[in-house]
């Protein structure tokens, strides 16, 4: 669940490391929909059978599902400043996808924030390092840094 701050604790925030999100379940339907959605149909996605032939042994979300599952996992822990209008997505400085996700396992998001920054009145920039974990495994599925706007009123 997000954690309500003032805005001095949320300015003072840097070298934080947030609670982790919760456990979220990769599926084959997510994995279908992410295809659809994005014209990406290569079998290691969406055919079981072929992609049980290949060193991944069944199917596996494709990396930018993975991170587009940001908004929903890191959403789950993020600091919310008091009087926050809206958070808007800016980028990423560095992604990379370290590790398979197999359809099946279980994905969770930790986070450092790594720098707050006013950028003007009422807008401040937050860059944060976030590392996907998936539940059992030794090797992280990605690791990322996450750029927000956040909008206070």
């Amino acid at each position: 669940m997000p954690k309500l701050v003032s805005l001095e604790e949320f300015r003072n925030s840097a070298g934080r490391t947030l609670e982790p999100s919760g456990w979220l379940e990769i599926t084959q339907q997510r994995v279908n929909q992410f295809a659809d959605a994005t014209d990406d149909h290569q079998f290691i996605h969406v055919d079981p059978q072929k992609a049980a032939q290949t060193p991944f042994g069944g199917t596996i979300a494709h990396g930018y599902l993975t991170l587009s599952m940001l908004v929903h996992l890191n959403a789950e822990s993020a600091l919310r400043p008091e009087g926050m209008a809206m958070i808007i997505n800016y980028g990423s400085n560095r992604v990379r996808f370290l590790s398979p996700v197999r359809v099946g396992s279980r994905i969770r998001s930790l986070q450092t924030i790594l720098k707050v920054s006013e950028r003007s009145r009422g807008t401040w920039m937050v860059e944060t390092g976030v590392t996907v974990e998936i539940e059992h495994a030794s090797k992280p599925a990605m690791k990322a840094e996450v750029l927000s706007l956040y909008i206070i009123r």
